[in-house]
């Protein structure tokens, strides 16, 4: 898209009447929509309130909904974005955006009521900067381990309390609702182990990747590698390695497209370190997940201070098994363990959903009241 569609699109927005400004959501890719999808639905089709869809992307699919009440604006990444949080003057802007008003997007000079929706389980102290929470007026949490974080950190530096809502977590439902069981394993060649690390310097793929998928397929199993998409931005080299070494091999499949979910399904196994995807795996499908023993994703040195375990360390031995890079070659061992009882393995992730997630099956309405009511509160505010 053109910076001067942007500039059009931008216009656009601003050309639209200040009454009309009631709840706008800000995007920053098309991964965006799977998360808002069930609260904006809610809204526009349950309680009948418009909404104004602003994204970075032009192929957000936000952007191109058939419904009346959803009007959809692309500002690109670049100053027209900038300039629309600066200025925006609105009753409520939804994101996902971390760190608003730390970096280049700013609170907008008028009185806007920020709300921030999480779009992953992880806790906030640890793979976040420490204050990348501060400046939203409302968080919508996924579970009460998010919520315990963040009011642990306002206590600690003396910071005004934000509203918590419960919410919930709505890729989890989606999953749930989608899940299907994998191919029976009769032996090693039916068990399709699906590699899907974090992106980084000391995550899976430039730590041990190579031998590690080596190792899988010289055991037999069938390998689906599924890596995050900024490690195509950042580190093309350490894909195309592996690729390379196993493209000729009928037991090994490259997937790159971030809509493909047959991989997820279909698998009996993940493997991964720290990212968010194992327990959108373990916990949304019911499988089981060998999580590489890597250095944490922390981008927060002080996380200690809040007393509490981040939920991403908690929960990696209750959704399966860890495992130290130096012992790669016990990798097959482990997996066939994991994957032996599966109906055991469900059972226990039933009980890990139901203490740790809010709302489950009903998150897109959760969302949706709140956000409304906060909609009702504002314009009452202002008197109109």
């Amino acid at each position: 898209m053109s910076w001067f569609s942007e500039w059009r699109s931008y216009r656009a927005f601003k050309r639209i009447p200040r009454d009309e400004r009631r709840i706008v959501f800000l995007s920053e890719s098309r991964q965006d929509w799977h998360h808002f999808a069930p609260v904006i639905r809610h809204l526009t089709d349950v309680l009948g309130e418009p909404v104004l869809y602003v994204s970075s992307d032009p192929d957000d699919p936000g952007l191109h909904q058939a419904s009346a009440r959803i009007r959809g604006f692309c500002v690109g990444k670049g100053v027209w974005r900038i300039s629309f949080c600066q200025f925006l003057d609105a009753d409520v802007l939804v994101t996902q955006i971390l760190d608003f008003g730390n970096l280049e997007l700013k609170r907008s000079v008028h009185p806007v009521h920020v709300v921030y929706m999480f779009h992953s389980l992880i806790s906030t102290h640890m793979a976040d900067r420490a204050n990348s929470f501060d400046n939203y007026d409302t968080i919508l949490c996924a579970g009460p381990h998010q919520m315990r974080e963040i009011r642990r950190r306002e206590e600690l530096h003396g910071l005004a309390p934000k509203q918590l809502i419960p919410h919930g977590y709505g890729r989890l439902e989606e999953l749930l609702a989608n899940r299907r069981e994998p191919p029976p394993i009769a032996g090693d060649g039916d068990i399709h182990v699906l590699v899907a690390p974090s992106w980084g310097d000391q995550t899976i793929l430039p730590v041990c990747g190579g031998p590690l998928v080596a190792t899988l397929l010289e055991a037999g199993f069938r390998v689906t590698l599924r890596p995050h998409y900024q490690t195509r931005w950042m580190t093309p080299a350490v894909i195309d390695d592996i690729a390379g070494r196993h493209r000729g091999n009928p037991r090994f499949r490259l997937i790159e497209q971030m809509g493909e979910s047959d991989s997820l399904y279909d698998s009996h196994v993940m493997i991964t370190d720290w990212s968010g995807a194992g327990q959108d795996y373990g916990m949304g499908l019911g499988k089981p997940v060998l999580y590489i023993d890597v250095p944490p994703k922390a981008r927060n040195e002080t996380w200690p201070e809040l007393g509490l375990e981040p939920f991403e360390s908690y929960v990696r031995t209750r959704l399966g098994a860890l495992l130290p890079p130096a012992a790669i070659g016990d990798a097959p061992a482990r997996i066939r363990e994991l994957v032996a009882d599966p109906a055991r393995f469900r059972a226990s992730v039933a009980a890990l959903r139901a203490d740790w997630v809010f709302n489950l099956g009903s998150s897109g309405p959760a969302g949706a009241v709140a956000i409304a009511g906060i909609a009702a509160e504002v314009r009452e505010r202002r008197g109109q």
